[in-house]
């Protein structure tokens, strides 16, 4: 093992010595520059290049109508940690290590900002990490600790706490804008990795008010009683049990009789408003004000239930909204100096996450709100702009498509497939017709499952703590509200899917139970 570590080292050290060489394509032109920009639990419903219906995200609309919109992108295992492990390694999590949060990532493995290091680029990475391991293949490296703060944010900058002034998603802008004029001279590739609008949904001091003549429409399954359907009766994320009055809707709760309060919210919740100085806080609780006697009126649970809705989406927006701007701002910077048109940005979240779906406000489960993520990419010099893009995407398609773009070999191991062709001429007869999902963590209740979805059906089974088979026809229920899983109508359909799920983790090579 250590000979082997030893010329895997060796190899990756000359690889290092001829990038400056490679930092040019083969025809002598400079290779293309990438942003990999990636929100943190950023809905697809809350961009409206996707829907209009809750907000206007007008920078990040842009990437797609100057590139692609993946109208169809998915995760392979929706939960923060394993989909940024995938990201980097282009591997599934039983292949990478990275099943769940609670788990420190490999960083000797080869991973994408590895690869553009050894072909000449400068690498960095900034923002939220949460892979709980020191960065590696980085030349600069500026992250949160663990899940960061919203306000006035701790950094760990190479290795040194930092301190930094003003709301996190404006400093990580700021810190990833100062790094590439630094190093805009030669090819560059960075992960700028927002923390927002991950729980609990802290906003900017400037838009604590907006969406505040708002009324929010219930999702028409917000009140879902999950018949049929074994794993979401005994999940804990469930805005009916999930959210905290103090920790999620922000108003005081010494004397809360209407709903219990989780016991490590307080104190979470202090810690966040300790970093605010006296007159920001001055600044808070003069825009809360109103939302403190609005909460003192409620009667009963449901009306509390749908005011704490109304409260989480206006929180979670006024998170969207800023990083909105600051994806404007980085556009903005490419466009005066120059950089644009060789220039890949792409534009994604870690996963999905629900928006009172199913009653529901978090992610994890292979229903589609968690399962599909937010896509755009953008590359002037070589994706058509105004695509709409309908074949399955995956997180794991990212590194080597970005390689591909940049001209770079793909390692044969990773078991993503470059998007390229697709991009570029809108369709690929050889894609995928199926995606498969894997998902590990028993956290806030829920239940390890795979599944497979194909454009016509989804079939998921439900394995650790209980055992149960799902089926649903996206054709029918779009809304997955109906397990036909023991319909014998469709004895058939599972016979067949299940062929096709097994076919699927033999090509992945994942042992599954």
């Amino acid at each position: 093992m250590e000979g082997t570590i030893k010329i895997i080292g060796l190899l990756a050290f000359l690889a290092g010595i001829c990038g400056k060489v490679d930092a040019q394509s083969d025809t002598g032109a400079r290779k293309p520059n990438v942003i990999f920009i990636m929100a943190d639990d950023h809905a697809y419903q809350a961009i409206s290049a996707y829907s209009d219906a809750l907000i206007q995200t007008p920078n990040i609309d842009r990437i797609g109508r100057e590139g692609a919109v993946m109208r169809k992108a998915f995760v392979t295992n929706s939960v923060c940690s394993p989909s940024r492990a995938v990201i980097l390694t282009g591997k599934y999590s039983h292949q990478n290590g990275q099943r769940d949060n609670g788990t420190y990532f490999d960083g000797k493995q080869v991973t994408l900002p590895k690869i553009f290091k050894a072909h000449g680029y400068q690498t960095a990475l900034v923002g939220k990490w949460h892979l709980f391991s020191q960065p590696t293949g980085f030349d600069y490296w500026n992250i949160l600790p663990d899940q960061g703060h919203y306000y006035n944010p701790a950094f760990i900058n190479m290795g040194k706490d930092t301190a930094y002034t003003g709301y996190v998603t404006d400093v990580t802008t700021d810190l990833a804008l100062d790094w590439i004029e630094r190093n805009r001279d030669t090819p560059f590739f960075i992960m700028l990795h927002h923390k927002a609008p991950h729980r609990n949904w802290m906003p900017p001091l400037k838009y604590l008010k907006d969406f505040n003549d708002r009324q929010f429409a219930l999702p028409h399954d917000f009140y879902d009683d999950y018949t049929g359907r074994v794993a979401l009766q005994r999940q804990l994320i469930s805005m009916k049990e999930g959210l905290d009055v103090r920790y999620d809707s922000k108003v005081p709760c010494d004397t809360c009789t209407s709903k219990k309060v989780n016991s490590w919210a307080p104190a979470e919740f202090q810690r966040e408003m300790e970093r605010l100085t006296p007159a920001e806080r001055r600044t808070w609780d003069d825009a809360y004000r109103h939302e403190y006697k609005a909460f003192e009126a409620i009667k009963d649970k449901d009306q509390l239930l749908r005011w704490q809705y109304q409260r989480f989406m206006e929180d979670y927006l006024r998170c969207v909204r800023s990083v909105d701007d600051n994806i404007g701002r980085v556009l903005k910077y490419l466009d005066d100096k120059g950089l644009a048109d060789n220039t890949i940005v792409v534009y994604m979240s870690d996963q999905g996450v629900y928006l009172g779906e199913h009653g529901l406000y978090d992610k994890r489960f292979m229903y589609e709100e968690s399962f599909r993520t937010p896509m755009l990419i953008r590359y002037p010099r070589a994706v058509p702009q105004h695509r709409q893009i309908d074949a399955y995407a995956l997180n794991l398609d990212v590194a080597p498509t970005l390689l591909d773009l940049a001209g770079i070999a793909v390692p044969g191991d990773m078991q993503g497939v470059s998007m390229k062709t697709l991009l570029q001429k809108g369709k690929d007869k050889t894609w995928r017709k199926a995606v498969y999902y894997h998902y590990y963590e028993k956290s806030f209740g829920a239940t390890a499952h795979y599944g497979i979805r194909t454009e016509r059906y989804k079939l998921m089974y439900f394995y650790d703590p209980v055992q149960a088979w799902e089926l649903y026809d996206l054709q029918k229920d779009p809304h997955e509200m109906h397990n036909l899983y023991n319909d014998a109508a469709y004895a058939a359909t599972v016979k067949e899917l299940k062929q096709q799920l097994k076919a699927l983790q033999a090509q992945y090579k994942d042992p599954v139970p």
